[in-house]
């Protein structure tokens, strides 16, 4: 299986042309940059057209208004918003914690960990501080996912792996907003 990781596109996903093919597409959350209902639907409309089997995506910190929401009505079956819950895809496990919510909710059987924020100390340092969550740390290394994505930090985007897990901040913009067409892919076996 293909996957496909994105991440911080702040209304910006439209500008998004040369999408490489995937069977599975992960946008780790900041789809909107003010939070409203509108940019919400918009991006809505967009990731649903998108090309792939199947489409995952969780919020960000800019994504106020869905950060209570528990489900979205009427997605397609194969779009899954994972709000601190999971899916199972040809027998891969994704999990998806929301935007700053507690890490006890992550269970202890996950492939595919999706967060917007990242754990500290990986792909999280900008202007010599490290933004990253010292909890989400502590719990991926309990549960060993086999990948860890992420996004939050947009001067981090990249991939590296430590024996257990591969981390991937999957950032599409740097912090003044440009566009960079560079994208996380990997083939899960």
């Amino acid at each position: 299986m293909k996957i496909l990781q994105i991440s911080d596109t702040h209304n910006r996903h439209s500008l998004l042309s040369r999408l490489p093919i995937a069977d599975v597409i992960v946008h780790c959350g900041d789809f909107t940059e003010y939070g409203t209902e509108k940019e919400v639907l918009d991006f809505l409309n967009w990731f649903i057209e998108l090309p792939y089997r199947h489409k995952i995506f969780v919020t960000g910190n800019h994504d106020l208004c869905l950060w209570d929401a528990e489900s979205i009505e009427d997605l397609p079956d194969n779009v899954h918003f994972l709000q601190d819950r999971g899916c199972v895809i040809d027998n891969i496990v994704f999990f998806g914690l929301a935007y700053n919510h507690r890490v006890s909710l992550i269970p202890d059987k996950v492939d595919i960990l999706i967060t917007h924020e990242p754990p500290s100390m990986i792909l999280d340092k900008s202007y010599n501080t490290y933004w990253g969550n010292v909890p989400l740390r502590d719990k991926v290394f309990q549960v060993k996912p086999h990948y860890h994505l992420f996004g939050h930090e947009h001067n981090n985007q990249g991939v590296v792996k430590d024996k257990n897990t591969i981390f991937a901040n999957g950032a599409v913009l740097d912090d003044k907003y440009n566009l960079r067409e560079k994208y996380n892919l990997f083939t899960y076996i």
